[in-house]
């Protein structure tokens, strides 16, 4: 008998692990796959390492600082800031047709561009900034306020609307085409109050850190051992089966599977009022290269582009939308001396895409057309960057069937469904949800919903 069955080995889960076995809890985390970290993972691949889903950490605040997400990370599982190794980036942008808005980890940096570009909304950008650090997140009525429609209230200029929500849709919405004022207001503090950075060794850093802590705590990894159901009596979750038969009993379990995905294994699912699974699925292509960016005139972290003055966040209709995407460069962080830099460039470039057509296509389709879409996704991504296409010595591409088998979300979905479940909870009482069906999202997200969801369920006195 467990305390606390966990399922899935990604970041929420493992932060979860790692806080209950704090308290001597015996805790086991379950993960289908032969690897840990789902989506944000890495792989060995022809003698090289990528890294898969890490972009950049947001939520980053410097060493000493008291406040945010990344503080109480490390306080709740007893990190020291430098286990995380966090270099900061060099600067990012927003890009639309004929105008460009540059950031970086000061808020002065996006403050002064609006001056620039936009005089005329420089006063509507400091009500919005009012506006975010008043949110009071704790308020579900004014989370799910339409995002779209608070930001007509505060600006006057439609394009600047639309550039503020390209990269805070692209980093954490689940929602079509609109987005929670609340989920704006989380993503504006992560992206633009606080910052981005990222680890020289990849995401591979954090994930090693969390491994190493939970199993010296005395926690229980068991890789390969996919949850095939979940066993109810009376309103309550008694244990799992695994793929292969084995049966575990536990008193509690939380599950990062997603909502729609969880609830589908409970084996009363036939009382369970079905949830709305997401859409938004992505691929992705990464470009080794000859070159560091820097030497083709491409000096930003990450760039936000979109190539219609209005941002349409949807499900496409083809294989993937050229339309809008993003491109980061790992390269472009601010590295200390002693890591020097990455010994190759690499260029990677998001966009957006339907899970459904690319899951019709046989074998032989399949990689026939992420040959055509890597060529088209790059060609697309030139417009915005130097082109670098005559650097690429080695490439790879995940698509929404990837994300579906490393993540269990139907559809692919990056950000599961867009209706969250901010306090865990399931229709049983002893069943919770953490990750990002819960709220979080995004690296630090991940981590903190886990160490929030075993502290509110799972070391309570009643739980």
């Amino acid at each position: 008998m467990y305390d606390t069955l966990i399922i899935g080995a990604g970041m929420s889960g493992l932060a979860a692990g790692i806080r209950l076995a704090h308290y001597e809890q015996k805790v086991c985390v379950l993960e289908r796959h032969t690897t840990i970290g789902g989506l944000n993972s890495f792989y060995r691949l022809r003698g090289r390492d990528f890294d898969v889903g890490l972009h950049a950490v947001t939520n980053f605040t410097p060493k000493g600082a008291k406040k945010g997400p990344l503080a109480r990370l490390l306080r709740q599982l007893r990190f020291k800031w430098e286990d995380l190794s966090l270099s900061p980036q060099i600067g990012s942008r927003i890009a639309f047709p004929g105008v460009h808005l540059d950031f970086d980890n000061d808020i002065g940096r996006l403050e002064a561009e609006i001056r620039r570009l936009f005089p005329r909304q420089t006063d509507n950008f400091q009500r919005l900034l009012a506006a975010v650090v008043d949110y009071d997140d704790l308020n579900d009525e004014h989370f799910r306020m339409s995002g779209r429609a608070r930001l007509a209230e505060l600006f006057d200029d439609p394009l600047l609307v639309e550039m503020l929500l390209c990269p805070l849709m692209w980093y954490g919405n689940a929602r079509e085409e609109d987005m929670d004022w609340g989920q704006f207001c989380i993503m504006f503090r992560s992206i633009f109050l606080e910052g981005m950075a990222r680890p020289f060794k990849g995401v591979r850093l954090i994930l090693k850190h969390l491994v190493r802590r939970f199993r010296e705590l005395g926690g229980e990894l068991r890789l390969r051992s996919g949850v095939s159901r979940i066993h109810v009596e009376n309103g309550r979750a008694v244990g799992v089966v695994l793929d292969d038969g084995t049966e575990l009993l536990a008193r509690n379990i939380l599950s990062s599977a997603g909502a729609v995905e969880t609830l589908r294994l409970c084996d009363d699912q036939s009382i369970v009022e079905p949830a709305r699974a997401g859409q938004m699925s992505f691929i992705e292509t990464m470009s080794i290269l000859n070159v560091q960016p820097r030497d083709l005139g491409h000096d930003r972290t990450i760039v936000f582009y979109n190539d219609r003055p209005r941002f349409e966040w949807r499900k496409c209709d083809e294989l993937v939308d050229l339309h809008t995407g993003v491109i980061c460069s790992p390269n472009n962080f601010q590295y200390p001396p002693e890591d020097g830099k990455l010994p190759e460039g690499v260029i990677r470039i998001t966009a957006i895409a339907n899970f459904d057509r690319w899951s019709a296509l046989n074998e032989a389709q399949y990689r026939l057309e992420k040959l055509r879409w890597f060529d088209r996704t790059a060609a697309a991504a030139v417009r915005f960057m130097p082109d670098f296409r005559g650097h690429i010595v080695d490439t790879d591409m995940f698509t929404p069937l990837t994300i579906r088998r490393f993540t269990w979300h139907d559809n692919g979905a990056v950000y599961g469904a867009p209706e969250k479940r901010f306090d865990g909870s399931t229709h049983l009482s002893n069943l919770f949800l953490c990750g990002t069906d819960q709220g979080y999202v995004g690296i630090i997200g991940s981590i903190v919903s886990g160490i929030a969801m075993a502290n509110r369920h799972c070391l309570s006195a009643t739980a």
